[in-house]
């Protein structure tokens, strides 16, 4: 605890209350998933490599997608893991604590922005079919990746660099499992004011301007699909946008209400919540909801599985 005007060092993460009982079992529970969470991510990426039939925008966009949920589920589980296991509180420097912060945010915006460039490149699949090769080209799909991940990356160097620029000497505790932003302001000493307006038109800038062309794509793609004389022909248009669409409204959904607020520092007990959804449950359902709901991901995994039996035998 900390009772001057000079800023903490380091940071006392209470991470999740109950008894050490309770703890062992949320480890088991969260390195179960984290797991899984790896294991099915990569078996993706690896699928979208090495199989020809995956050899498209819309799969090449799946891969950087799965990638992204593995690191932003490295960048938090991880860490959290190791606090359950501790039996006090769990000390994060000030180094590792901005950044933690700045990776999270940053790889949670390049997702972002690749949803949005997903929900186009469904777009013009759907609404524009002769001209799908043309604009979404091999070199547009890698500048639009490579964009993507710069614009992520770049636009939060500011708002982590202002959050550290406040004196945190209120105290030293952060009532969550990772360097949450919202509880680090709760912290400071210095009137927050600004920097939240400030954070909150970002929040607005970064996930209402990637939510913007997915709406409208979708908007679009609906229409059009109702226009398909056959039920087969709606299903199967529809069947090429519906992973997508589910995975757009589990993760706008999570983040709208934890970033898109006025005010930042909001119960922690919400806070924690929300970031289980953002960090360990959307990256744990990302492989089954590309998997289950494509035939193409299922005929390339089932094929994968068949190799890889026949290999074992021989």
């Amino acid at each position: 605890m900390m009772s001057n005007r000079s800023s903490a060092t380091e940071f006392c993460l209470l991470g999740f209350p109950g008894s050490q009982q309770l703890h062992h079992i949320l480890f088991a529970i969260f390195f179960f998933l984290y797991s899984v969470t790896l294991m099915g991510n990569a078996v993706i990426i690896t699928m979208v490599c090495v199989d020809r039939r995956l050899q498209s925008p819309m799969y090449f966009f799946l891969g950087h997608l799965s990638a992204l949920e593995i690191l932003i589920t490295s960048i938090i589980v991880p860490v959290m893991l190791w606090g359950l296991l501790l039996p006090g509180m769990q000390t994060i420097s000030l180094a590792a604590c901005v950044t933690q912060l700045f990776l999270y945010l940053a790889v949670g915006t390049t997702e972002f922005a690749l949803l949005g460039a997903m929900a186009v490149d469904r777009y013009v699949a759907v609404c524009n079919p002769l001209r799908y090769d043309v604009i979404m080209s091999s070199r547009t799909c890698v500048w639009v990746v490579i964009v993507s991940w710069v614009f992520g990356f770049l636009s939060e160097i500011w708002p982590v660099y202002a959050t550290f620029q406040l004196t945190f000497c209120k105290s030293n505790l952060l009532d969550h499992f990772f360097c949450d932003r919202g509880q680090l302001l709760k912290l400071s000493c210095d009137d927050t004011l600004f920097t939240e307006f400030i954070l909150f038109l970002m929040a607005i800038f970064i996930i209402i301007g990637s939510l913007t062309p997915t709406v409208v794509s979708y908007t679009y793609i609906i229409s059009t699909i109702l226009k398909i004389p056959t039920a087969s022909g709606r299903r199967k248009a529809f069947s090429t946008c519906a992973s997508h669409f589910t995975f757009v409204v589990i993760g706008y959904g999570s983040c709208l209400f934890l970033y898109v607020k006025p005010k930042q520092t909001q119960a922690a007990e919400y806070n924690k919540i929300v970031s289980l959804l953002i960090s360990v449950l959307t990256p744990f359902l990302n492989p089954f909801i590309f998997t289950l709901r494509n035939e193409k991901v299922k005929e390339a995994l089932r094929d994968g599985v068949k190799r890889c039996c026949q290999l074992l035998r021989d």
